[in-house]
């Protein structure tokens, strides 16, 4: 157990509420990049069949039938019928490893593209994880701005009697209008960023726009663990699919430069064709046919074109090989990044749980204070208007959270 680390937990599992991981799912399953990205495995698997059967002989079988009528001038017509019945076998020898690098090739270019669908599913989870939250978010932040604008609603009745009663000026209505109309235009805002939360969640699951999003509401007071085991460096590099991939496009780029390096030696070829020819079919099988070739194919000028494409694919190699080492590098950047904004905003949430803990203290003494003529009622909107200030800023604060571990999880390279 000591050795397990955030990336090695599935996403199942990370993932405790019930309504993500549906919408986890229903991504994986109907997500229009996730299909692409599996049909292209599927091709790259194929792919790496040819190369496999070019190493073998090939063998083929060929029937045919013929009827040509001469007629040449001052001779008689003469008709001359050929059937055939033959089966041919051609290998290549393999003598400079052509076709094994070729091999070595197609099974990295596999490798690769599984690799690849493999980062598609961890983004894709982040992805959908990500616009939940923020969905999740939105929701709470309308519920806090629809429970605040009932208040202000009622404020204003209030404040509206007293001032018709002259108990207070007309300054202290005016105010607590303005509060009430300021939050008011908080919600169509927040109704229009919804919806586009949704699509996006239906695009993500290869619906279209106007389904209902399931979700469940935020819980303000629940906190992930303060300890959350990030692994080693090594560790990073051997779960990180898309490290992993940049390594096999390295390996690729090698089987391309050993396919350069052997086609600029001679290639030996050997071929086999036996059966049956006749110009009747009577005595057809007494009439046996065998041919057998050897080949050696080797340029003599071709200016420089082979010794080009070698150069060509040591260029590509190191190409290669730079973009994998860039990769390794921003797996360590964006994991190191990850690791520091979780921490910074998980103490972000704990303040800000406070705040909001010790503005709602400020209100209710805040009525108090007003009901016993203590202070004004400028006062208490003012208390209303902090306690209101410090739920938006504490929802806002656990949507950051979730998505700092979202991100921590996908650049640990856990999800796949």
């Amino acid at each position: 157990a000591d050795t397990l680390t955030l990336a090695d937990v599935e996403w199942w599992r990370f993932y405790g509420d019930s309504a993500l991981r549906d919408i986890i799912r229903r991504t994986l399953d109907h997500n229009k990049n996730m299909q692409a990205a599996a049909a292209r495995v599927e091709r790259m698997r194929e792919m790496y069949r040819i190369r496999q059967a070019e190493l073998l002989p090939s063998a083929g079988l060929n029937a045919a039938a013929d009827h040509e009528t001469n007629d040449y001038a001052g001779e008689t017509p003469k008709r001359d019928a050929e059937f055939d019945l033959k089966a041919s076998v051609g290998w290549e020898l393999d003598l400079w490893g052509n076709l094994r690098w070729a091999k070595r090739q197609g099974e990295a270019e596999w490798s690769a593209s599984v690799e690849d669908e493999r980062a598609m599913r961890m983004t894709l989870i982040a992805e959908a994880a990500s616009a939940y939250f923020r969905l999740v978010a939105l929701d709470n932040e309308l519920a806090i701005v629809c429970r605040t604008l009932e208040t202000r609603r009622e404020g204003v009745a209030k404040a509206k009697l007293r001032f018709e009663g002259g108990l207070i000026s007309e300054l202290v209505y005016q105010q607590a209008t303005v509060e009430y109309a300021s939050t008011a235009m908080l919600i169509p805002d927040l109704e229009n960023r919804i919806e586009t939360t949704e699509n996006a969640l239906c695009l993500l699951m290869g619906t279209y726009p106007g389904e209902e999003i399931r979700r469940d509401e935020a819980d303000m007071e629940a906190l992930p663990s303060d300890s959350l085991p990030v692994g080693l460096p090594s560790q990073l590099l051997q779960r990180r699919p898309d490290v992993r991939a940049a390594e096999q496009q390295l390996r690729s780029a090698m089987g391309e430069v050993g396919i350069a390096y052997a086609d600029r030696f001679p290639r030996l070829t050997f071929s086999l064709q036996g059966g049956w020819e006749n110009d009747a079919l009577k005595g057809f099988f007494r009439s046996p046919f065998s041919y057998v070739a050897g080949q050696i194919a080797a340029p003599i000028f071709g200016f420089g074109r082979k010794k080009a494409r070698y150069r060509a694919a040591l260029a590509a190699y190191d190409e290669s090989r730079l973009k994998y080492e860039q990769k390794v590098l921003e797996a360590f950047k964006e994991t190191d990044d990850a690791v520091s904004t979780y921490r910074n905003v998980r103490q972000t949430t704990v303040l800000k749980t406070l705040s909001r803990n010790a503005a709602r203290k400020y209100v209710e003494l805040a009525e108090l204070q007003y009901r016993a003529g203590s202070i004004n009622y400028i006062d208490v909107l003012d208390a209303q208007r902090r306690y209101f200030d410090t739920q938006i800023g504490l929802s806002n604060a656990v949507r950051d959270e979730n998505l700092a571990l979202v991100q921590l999880y996908k650049a640990l390279g856990g999800g796949w």
